[in-house]
């Protein structure tokens, strides 16, 4: 062979080492502009379908005398037809570190209806657990159309994740962040977060797009970090942490309770839907059910009712261990922002900064996402409160402990150097 040919040769050399790169991103952009689109326009149909439903039942309280009812139909549409997508958005994760047939599409629709019916009749529930189904559900579709390799089903199902998540709150790069940092506790799949970003940033366009608006927060008052206002944030992380155990152990507990003591799936909503209803009539206030979105904009600017968090724990541990479909998020925002507010009447830290803390804190100890859950508040409330936030999701992250909100979500590295036999298992096995 010539020295000419060979040089030639050598010359191609950086080109097929870029190649990869180019057709990666190239392939990730056309599968993440699918995702987006698709699953951006089915969290438009759903925050609005939400919308409705929300403002029908409170025009109409007598609806939460049927939630029983709604409850039955529910477990009958997942007994019956659905019990290859009932466990949720454990069956994402599941299908993340281990593979299977594909995920059947009916998981969109079903747990759409189930959490709108969920809404409309009365329960404590959220949204991003739907948000999450529709789009993993979505995004796993493109698997045998596109012949993807098991690697990259588990990269889709992520992208699907994180535009669901990212486009029904209206935090993109949270989004992204929580799809690569939700899968395994102490580990992140960097591989992932371009499909990811990708994805979560062009659903939330496609959602607003659809002229689909978010909920504002404001945080009035951020002051400087200060030595002592480390101390108040760690201490107010700390109780954030406690809280989310408290919510993880009592809607598992509730669950199990359920599970053992009533056979026939369908009544374990029946009966939980009229637990709540009874309450909900016995109080005479819709305060504590639904997404509870005034609450949690009012804890922003006064303070609230101390206990309204304890209630609030309650009737989404009842509704949710009962079966109901829809999320924790939002309840857990709900739980943290009211905290928060309560807190500042001890704390001297200005109310909404407290209650921005919570928000996110909660959620961050429940779900295990304390980085996602930082972004996340900078998103929503500016950057300025960032120190005050990550410090909040940290501590309380770490106070939670090896338990948290989906069952499926394995521990990678443990929480403390002290105690690492759990590392590889399924926090539902411990």
């Amino acid at each position: 062979m010539s020295s000419n040919r060979i040089r030639r040769l050598k010359s191609l050399i950086p080109l097929i080492r870029v190649y990869p790169i180019i057709f990666f991103a190239f392939k990730w952009l056309l599968l993440s502009i699918l995702i987006g689109v698709l699953v951006g326009s089915a969290s438009a149909l759903f925050l609005v379908s939400l919308d409705w439903a929300t403002n029908w039942r409170e025009s109409h309280f007598w609806i939460i005398a049927l939630l029983p009812v709604a409850g039955f139909l529910i477990g009958c549409l997942y007994h019956y037809w659905g019990k290859d997508v009932e466990v949720g958005t454990n069956l994402l994760l599941e299908n993340i570190h281990l593979p299977a047939k594909i995920i059947p599409l009916k998981m969109a629709p079903f747990v759409l209806i189930g959490t709108l019916v969920t809404h409309l009749f009365g329960g404590s529930a959220g949204r991003e657990g739907t948000a999450l189904q529709i789009g993993g559900s979505i995004a796993d579709q493109f698997t045998n159309i596109f012949k993807l390799h098991p690697r990259e089903r588990s990269l889709i199902i992520i992208a699907g994740i994180a535009a669901g998540f990212g486009s029904v709150f209206g935090t993109p790069l949270a989004g992204a962040i929580f799809g690569i940092e939700v899968l395994v506790i102490g580990k992140m799949r960097y591989n992932a977060l371009i499909p990811a970003l990708l994805a979560s940033y062009i659903a939330d366009i496609t959602t607003s797009a659809w002229q689909v608006g978010h909920t504002h927060y404001h945080i009035a008052l951020v002051p400087d970090i200060s030595t002592l206002n480390v101390v108040y944030s760690i201490l107010a992380g700390l109780l954030f942490g406690l809280c989310s155990a408290l919510f993880v152990w009592l809607t598992h507990s509730i669950g199990s309770v359920f599970k053992s003591k009533i056979a026939f799936p369908p009544l374990r909503p029946l009966i939980g839907g009229a637990v709540v209803a009874l309450a909900v009539f016995a109080m005479g206030t819709t305060r504590y059910i639904g997404l509870g979105i005034p609450v949690i904009v009012a804890s922003f600017s006064e303070q609230l009712l101390p206990y309204d968090f304890a209630l609030k724990i309650i009737f989404t541990a009842v509704t949710l261990g009962a079966a109901f479909k829809g999320g924790e998020v939002t309840p857990l925002f709900f739980i943290g922002a009211t905290l928060g507010s309560a807190l500042s009447y001890f704390i001297p830290l200005p109310t909404g900064l407290l209650a921005g803390m919570g928000f996110v804190a909660v959620f961050a100890g429940a779900a295990n996402t304390p980085i996602a859950c930082t972004v996340m508040a900078m998103e929503l409330f500016g950057t300025s409160c960032g120190g005050y936030v990550a410090i909040a999701c940290i501590v309380a992250y770490f106070v939670s402990g090896h338990r948290g909100i989906y069952g499926s979500q394995r521990i990678g590295r443990s929480k403390y150097f002290v105690n690492r036999r759990h590392e590889g298992k399924r926090l539902s096995d411990l």
